[in-house]
């Protein structure tokens, strides 16, 4: 089992006046080469939870497997290890350094990883050939529309070969059709063998996916395969 969350919980301000039960008690079960669609509304937990899933946060109680392993027991070093080496994260926002050529913003990840100048290059030109955007590799964000810098931060969450990609609202800041063609292009990464979760508030969005996990209120009411059977 790739992923496995049992009884977790999320709490700010925990026996305050003001206490917010993020999560509240969720467990969930995901295979690798998993296309799972997290959907919710504002403020359900869904990227609560994938903060949770990408060990960018910790649970306040529970427990959190990540390929076998024990999140709570990871020190800050090896949890960071996870972060650049094991998950691929797409956000709503791009999230891409203006100063940068779109190359440069795909190589960061690599950077830090320590990767030489000349592989970094040539893994970045590759990742930004998978999203169609090789021949915009000197542009810097400024000068693409708003599809072709989400491609560009797909391209950067993917150059490292991460087995997880997790993406929440991947396609929130972009027009039905150029969300479409970010959608064939996570379904690619998908098939090309990658765990895809994909967190959106949109069901037509998540209808694309293979399963689908509904959260409300830090709880999950609903999990089915999209395909029609029961996962």
């Amino acid at each position: 089992m790739l992923i496995e969350l049992a009884n977790v919980y999320k709490i700010y301000n925990e026996e305050m006046e003001n206490e917010v039960r993020a999560l509240n008690g969720v467990s969930l079960k995901i295979d690798r080469g998993e296309f799972v669609g997290i959907i919710g509304a504002s403020g359900s937990g869904k990227s609560t939870l994938m903060n949770i899933l990408g060990c960018l946060d910790l649970p306040t109680y529970g427990e959190y497997y990540l390929n076998g392993r024990d999140v709570s027991e990871l020190s800050d070093r090896k949890l960071s290890h996870v972060r650049s080496r094991e998950v691929g994260f797409i956000f709503q926002g791009f999230n891409l350094v203006e100063a940068l050529s779109a190359l440069e913003n795909v190589e960061l990840p690599l950077v830090y990883q320590g990767v030489s100048s000349w592989r970094r290059r040539e893994m970045a030109g590759d990742a930004l050939e998978r999203v169609g955007l090789l021949e915009r590799a000197r542009h810097k964000p400024s000068e693409m529309s708003g599809g072709q810098q989400q491609r560009v931060a797909i391209a950067r969450a993917i150059s490292t070969n991460p087995p997880i990609i997790m993406a929440d609202e991947p396609t929130g800041a972009l027009d039905t059709k150029t969300g479409k063609v970010v959608l064939e292009i996570l379904s690619s990464i998908h098939r090309d063998g990658a765990t895809v979760l994909l967190i959106t508030h949109n069901n037509d969005i998540a209808a694309q996916t293979e399963r689908l996990v509904r959260i409300s209120d830090g709880v999950i009411i609903e999990d089915r395969d999209n395909r029609g059977a029961a996962p």
